[in-house]
């Protein structure tokens, strides 16, 4: 190899004769053809530091101990198993061959991976293992939709909204679960106040089909029942049903659907029935008596995915982008400039949700003729259908935020793309007269 050679050449020659000008520009001369030579193994040139390192350590000061190095000098040692670099003639006088030195180095194959990008973006998909929070107790809604999202999931039960974000927060799960809105009771705006409130990325989304049963103890007969418990939004959901059922109960609101199964079941309560999954029948050993009482076959919930980070946008796979942005003092009519933003560019809007300002919800406008008017302050949330990696969007968003006084991206996440079940979208169940309850 003409670089060894080269190398070898130079550590051979007495380091006194060389000036320091001449001493580096050899040196630099070495390491530039030691580059130019193709290919050039990472053991090859740490064998030849090697021999560096091993001449610059065993000369003596003068020209006769330097000559006398010379002649009787060291092999370079072998690294990491590697054969040496070649070594000069041999003299006329026959001279014992010294046994190389061995260094083993660290292996390349036991040295640290750099980071890729796929280490900064897992996909979000991916569930294994993953510590999932949601709201309720095992056998809610939101455990089916935390699996959905998250298969193989150590789902984590938190009994407020409030929680599960936190349990974000403080890394006692690495995601959490939660539902924004559902196609018959509408948005939850709870979550919406929470979504402003903390500081978690939203990285994905679900919908879940809801499939609502009647639930009571074991034995229980419908005539018998004088109360049905449940999450508002179940109640709101099976009101119809109810009704045409001909039940006579009263209706109370409770933490979750789950959780009311739990209720009835913990308590004996043989007069009360709650609605929930048939899943939470099965775990709390109670019968369904009426299945699938939802006012509408198509009730599906939307839940979201956060994260403490967010994830990296993408432009090969449907997006969904969500903000929230208010005015201090336009008001409402903001809310046209930003749809034109938007509509200027093509992009499509999937839901538009108004909240009251919490920190400034009145907004006082001084009229001398006709006196102060009130007017409420909104936060509006948009989700629209585009990836942050989308140039639209980025020169949409550019634009609303020269007249808006707060913008906040509350995360840019791939859509919920599964398959729609066929039987959801027949018609209310709730109108058909040949339905036995």
């Amino acid at each position: 190899m003409e670089a060894a050679a080269m190398l070898d050449a130079f550590s051979a020659a007495p380091r006194h004769q060389l000036r320091p000008a001449a001493w580096w520009r050899s040196t630099r001369l070495a390491s530039q053809a030691c580059r130019a030579t193709a290919p050039f193994a990472r053991a090859d040139w740490q064998t030849a530091c090697a021999i560096l390192a091993s001449n610059s350590t065993g000369g003596g000061g003068g020209h006769d101990a330097s000559s006398s190095n010379n002649s009787n000098r060291q092999p370079a040692p072998r690294v990491n198993g590697q054969k040496p670099l070649p070594a000069p003639a041999p003299a006329l006088e026959a001279t014992p061959t010294p046994t190389p030195a061995e260094l083993d180095l660290v292996p390349v194959s036991n040295l640290p991976r750099p980071l890729s990008i796929s280490d900064l973006s897992p996909a979000p998909m991916h569930g294994s293992q993953l510590r999932v929070a949601y709201q309720g107790v095992p056998g809610a809604y939101s455990e089916a939709a935390a699996a959905k999202a998250y298969p193989d999931c150590d789902a984590i039960p938190c009994d407020q909204f409030e929680v599960a974000f936190q349990a974000v927060e403080l890394w006692i799960a690495d995601r959490a679960v939660l539902p924004v809105e559902n196609s018959l009771g509408g948005s939850i705006h709870r979550n919406y106040d929470l979504l402003l409130r903390h500081r978690l990325h939203i990285v994905g989304e679900v919908q879940l089909p809801v499939h609502h049963c009647l639930l009571a103890l074991p034995g229980v007969r419908r005539e018998l029942l004088t109360r049905v418990i449940s999450h508002p939004q179940a109640l709101a959901q099976c009101e119809l049903t109810i009704n045409a059922m001909g039940l006579n109960v009263a209706r109370e609101a409770f933490d979750d659907t789950a959780g009311a199964a739990e209720h009835v079941a913990a308590g004996g309560l043989r007069d009360t029935a709650a609605i929930a999954s048939a899943r939470a029948a099965e775990l709390y050993g109670l019968q369904v008596l009426a299945d699938g009482i939802q006012d509408d076959a198509g009730n599906v919930t939307r839940f979201v995915m956060l994260a403490r980070e967010p994830i990296i946008p993408r432009t090969d796979r449907p997006f969904k982008t969500s903000i929230v942005f208010a005015h201090d003092t336009d008001g409402t009519s903001v809310l046209f400039k930003v749809l034109s933003a938007f509509a200027f560019r093509d992009i499509s809007l999937a839901k538009i949700e108004s909240r009251p300002h919490r920190h400034r919800p009145i907004r006082l406008v001084d009229d001398a003729n006709v006196g102060t008017a009130k007017h409420f302050e909104y936060m509006f949330y948009i989700d629209f259908q585009a990836s942050m990696a989308d140039v639209r969007a980025q020169n949409a968003l550019a634009e609303i935020q020269e007249f808006t006084s707060f913008l906040r991206v509350l995360g840019s996440y791939p859509m919920d793309m599964t398959p729609w079940d066929a039987a959801l979208s027949s018609p209310s169940r709730a109108d058909d007269s040949s339905r036995q309850y």
